[in-house]
């Protein structure tokens, strides 16, 4: 009996994706485990695995093709004695209604590292006969498997990603010839790209003169980038979250010369390997004042507010081409050693693509720290569904006055951004006032 292969659910919100690889052809076999393709979600991409033995009789999604819905018969396996060409010529069946079985998941590449484009719309199959052979369905698995490294001249294995290699390929660019700017120096698209735009070498003669009338810049000169499955969710939630959830903003400075103080003489009595950052205070100051300010720690949900038991924060981490944010969950309960720990792995595990969707997926509240990049003060468009965001901006020494006296201090200025449908002002105002007193007084927040 043939074997529908569907496209599965990679994370809890996914409802389509792009099909970005296939990793095998028609008639080739299949054995439970193989790696079968890759497929772009919203926060990374997946390779997928397969759960039957077979041999692929049809490829019913072509490479690239986007907007996936979940639930889409992708591909179709013949079993063993089965007519390869009967298979691919029976009916498919429409997508399924609800999510497919579960998978396991482990994203395995920089989630802007994603297709280039969509190149085809799904393929349709053959003309449906007039009685359908039987099918049955298959789950996929999304798992990290290595993928075929290429090869520097002498030997060494290059480290880029897939859409690196693609792009390199396809503008005929030695890879071996490049560094790169990602982790561990993997070699990401836009460092093809820079290569691809960098002039060529000078030459002499008439041919040099033509070829720098050619490459000389011209007035307007643009070019089209194509959007990643990650920019344009990214797009179409936070376009959602400024035109359904009333934005309001509170903004108060905080003086944190005694934060700084008190991260300073921590650090010098951790033990080895644990160095707490400012923005681990921050994680531990906003995780206190959702406990101590309950009504701040909720989303809308419609008839219903949701009011959340712990302060499960969200941290916004930029990665190339997009924004994700891995969630510190019950972060009132861990210590800062603990808070340093987790949230350094998160970050660098964001970074690489290597989160699960769960690591991902919910919270409670978000924290967007931009002070790193000198940026004083801005204000956050909320991470729907959560009821608020706190933009973080850079600590700076300000004068201040203290009884009447001119005096200097180090300032960071913070804004919450709101949900008016489930955070009222005052409540918004009388969490920024219990974040205010655990930054000032750090000791308040070991208590």
């Amino acid at each position: 009996m043939a074997i529908d292969i569907l496209m599965p659910a990679l994370s809890p919100t996914m409802e389509s994706g792009t099909l970005s690889k296939w990793t095998i052809a028609v008639g080739d076999p299949v054995r439970s485990g193989d790696v079968i393709a890759e497929i772009e979600t919203d926060k990374a991409t997946m390779e997928v695995e397969a759960v039957d033995d077979g041999v692929l009789a049809s490829i019913l999604v072509a490479d690239g093709s986007d907007g996936v819905a979940v639930g889409t018969v992708i591909a179709r396996l013949a079993e063993d004695g089965e007519a390869v060409e009967d298979v691919a010529s029976a009916a498919v069946p429409p997508p399924a209604p609800v999510s497919p079985a579960p998978v396991s998941l482990a994203p395995v590449s920089d989630p802007a590292e994603a297709s280039a484009a969509s190149q085809t719309d799904a393929v349709s199959a053959d003309p449906v006969p007039a009685v359908a052979a039987p099918v049955q369905t298959s789950a996929v698995a999304a798992v990290a498997a290595p993928k075929a490294p290429a090869t520097s001249a002498d030997g060494s294995r290059i480290f880029a990603s897939p859409l690196a290699r693609r792009i390199a390929a396809d503008r005929g660019i030695d890879l071996a010839r490049l560094s790169g700017s990602g982790p561990h120096g993997r070699i990401l698209r836009r460092d093809v790209e820079e290569q691809a735009a960098s002039p060529a070498p000078v030459m002499a003669g008439a041919a040099g003169q033509m070829a720098a009338s050619a490459s000389a810049p011209v007035a307007g000169a643009s070019s089209l980038e194509p959007n990643s499955q990650m920019r344009r969710i990214i797009a179409q939630r936070l376009q959602e979250s400024k035109a359904n959830a009333p934005h309001f903003y509170l903004t108060v400075d905080c003086e944190i010369d005694n934060l700084l103080a008190a991260r300073r003489m921590m650090n010098d009595k951790a033990g080895e390997g644990v160095k707490i950052s400012v923005n681990d205070l921050v994680i531990r100051a906003a995780a206190m004042a959702l406990m101590a300010v309950p009504k701040a720690n909720a989303s809308w949900e419609g008839d219903h507010t949701r009011l959340f038991h712990h302060a499960d924060i969200a941290m916004a981490v930029a990665v190339d081409g997009g924004l994700v944010t891995p969630v510190v969950w019950a972060a009132e309960q861990k210590g800062l050693a603990a808070l340093s720990e987790i949230t350094r792995d998160l970050a660098s595990r964001a970074r690489d693509g290597q989160l699960a969707p769960e690591e991902f997926s919910g919270g409670s509240f978000t924290i967007s720290n931009l002070g790193m990049y000198g940026i004083r003060e801005f204000a956050a468009v909320i991470n729907p569904p959560h009821g608020a965001i706190l933009a973080v901006g850079a600590g700076e020494e300000r004068p201040v006055v203290r009884d009447g006296q001119l005096a200097v201090a180090t300032v960071m200025t913070v804004t919450l951004s709101a949900d008016h449908r489930v955070v009222d002002g005052a409540v918004g105002a009388e969490w920024l006032q219990a974040f205010k007193g655990y930054i000032e007084q750090p000791v308040t927040m070991l208590l």
